[in-house]
């Protein structure tokens, strides 16, 4: 008996006409990557993959599939009994593991037999990773985006939260990598995803976005942090109308020393970051920034990281870049309050 099968085309035009999307591969093929809102049932785990590769390997492609099979049957059993025995007679979830074989199509057949409408996604994984890899390439095409740029500390960020709760279309590439974008900006409570899953949460938010509205999105390199930013996406920003955030240096102060505390906390962290720099800036000016942290001076080190490092090579890139900088709309903050970012949220609107 056949199970029922369903195109990514036809399955990815509407993911909420599924009631759940079942990854059935292993934790940490979940990790990497999946389909949105998909929740991780293994079929085989990855210490089961191991074990049925390495018999594969060893002794013959009978053994290891018998072997899957016993294991297959197992874990579904488990799931039946376990996270799936509350679910209605009406249920239709989607399932799909790496390209749509043995593993997603052995839980479909179960699932079917036992009486829910359940499909199974045509290619599996591949097939919308490849999805995906397309749109990347085309959807940055139909947007008008709108870059803000301007120095480290202005207030990028805040701007774009506020662009977002007042009800703009934004792209926020830091928020989706998990990182601030700098030498300085890794998340320590909060490591950033693969390459894959950040594809993804990318090709997500600009698939969902109205063409015919502006995208505002931040000024940023080519990678952030350990990701890259897609080809195409990041050629379109670089060809988009920018607008300048401009606000005071002690404002800016404030503002970095808020986002950046857990340095303060645990000035260790900050050390080992600083000595990244040295290639550019050489030992003694790193020393001079370590000594001022060591004395807790962190108003005159934030300064001087402004001044002497984040400034000049923000304005080299941007220049270097982003073609229409020179010619940016400016926005002029004298605070970088809350309520300061609201107000010039609505008055790009």
């Amino acid at each position: 008996m056949n199970c029922s099968v369903v195109s990514v085309d036809e399955a990815l035009r509407d993911l909420s006409a599924f009631d759940a999307v079942l990854d059935v591969r292993s934790e940490s093929e979940f990790a990497e990557d999946h389909l949105p809102g998909a929740i991780n049932t293994p079929v085989l785990n990855d210490a089961e993959r191991a074990e049925v590769g390495t018999l594969h390997k060893r002794e013959s492609a009978f053994a290891a599939r018998r072997r899957g099979a016993a294991l297959v049957a197992r874990n579904i059993a488990h799931l039946l009994e376990t996270r799936f025995a509350q679910m209605p007679r009406d249920w239709k979830p989607l399932v799909y593991c790496w390209r749509g074989g043995q593993r997603s199509g052995a839980l479909t057949l179960v699932l079917e037999r036992v009486g829910w409408h359940a499909r199974q996604l045509e290619g599996g994984y591949r097939a919308y990773r490849r999805r995906v890899l397309a749109d990347l390439e085309r959807l940055p095409q139909q947007f008008e985006f709108r870059v803000v740029c301007g120095p480290t500390g202005c207030g990028k960020s805040r701007l774009l939260q506020a662009l977002a709760t007042a009800g703009a279309q934004v792209l926020d590439l830091e928020a989706l990598a998990h990182h601030r974008g700098s030498v300085l900006g890794a998340l320590p409570s909060l490591p950033q995803p693969a390459q894959k899953m950040y594809d993804s949460r990318i090709w997500w938010m600009l698939r969902r976005f109205d063409p015919t509205r502006p995208v505002f999105v931040e000024a940023e390199s080519r990678k952030v942090g350990n990701l890259r930013v897609p080809d195409a996406l990041i050629m379109a920003m670089r060809a988009a109308a920018c607008i300048r955030l401009e606000l005071p240096m002690a404002e800016r102060i404030a503002l970095l020393r808020d986002e950046y505390a857990f340095f303060e906390r645990d000035p260790a962290v900050l050390m080992a970051q600083l000595d990244c720099l040295r290639a550019l800036h050489g030992s003694e000016r790193v020393s001079q920034w370590k000594a001022l942290a060591q004395r807790g001076q962190w108003d005159e080190l934030v300064e001087r990281l402004l001044r002497e490092h984040y400034d000049p090579a923000y304005q080299r890139s941007l220049t270097r870049n982003f073609i229409r900088a020179s010619k940016a709309d400016v926005l002029i903050l004298r605070r970088g309050q809350d309520a300061d970012f609201a107000a010039a949220a609505q008055r790009l609107l």
